[in-house]
């Protein structure tokens, strides 16, 4: 079964929206690069709040869609990475977001239009 990775990147928005994650940006960067298809850039308030958010999108990825990462950061919880193969989510710490600015690293790739940040 091949998964489609905008199933997978709607999930992840939809979990990450569920615990008040904020900043939700997905970049569409399969143009750019051979190791995903997307980003999902997020960010919370505090470690607890990074933790509890990269909790919620891999326990909803997991429910739907029967797939685990390969994660990075869990122990600073700073900037947690989640590998999914074509996605590729990036939770941060709200100044950590700011000073590594991926939206502009990228900034050839252009955004999915899944996020309606209010």
């Amino acid at each position: 079964m091949t998964l489609d990775p905008g199933v997978l990147a709607e999930t992840a928005v939809r979990a990450a929206r569920s615990k008040k994650a904020y900043d939700i940006v997905v970049l569409d960067i399969s143009a750019s690069s051979i190791m995903a298809d997307n980003f999902l850039i997020c960010a919370g308030r505090s470690t607890i709040h990074v933790k509890s958010i990269a909790e919620g999108i891999i326990e909803e990825i997991e429910k739907e869609l029967g797939i685990v990462p390969r994660l990075e950061g869990w122990r600073q919880a700073r900037w947690i990475l989640m590998d999914y193969g074509s996605l590729i989510v990036h939770v941060f710490l709200e100044e950590d977001r700011k000073f590594y600015n991926l939206e502009r690293l990228w900034g050839a790739a252009g955004k999915l239009g899944l996020v309606k940040n209010e």
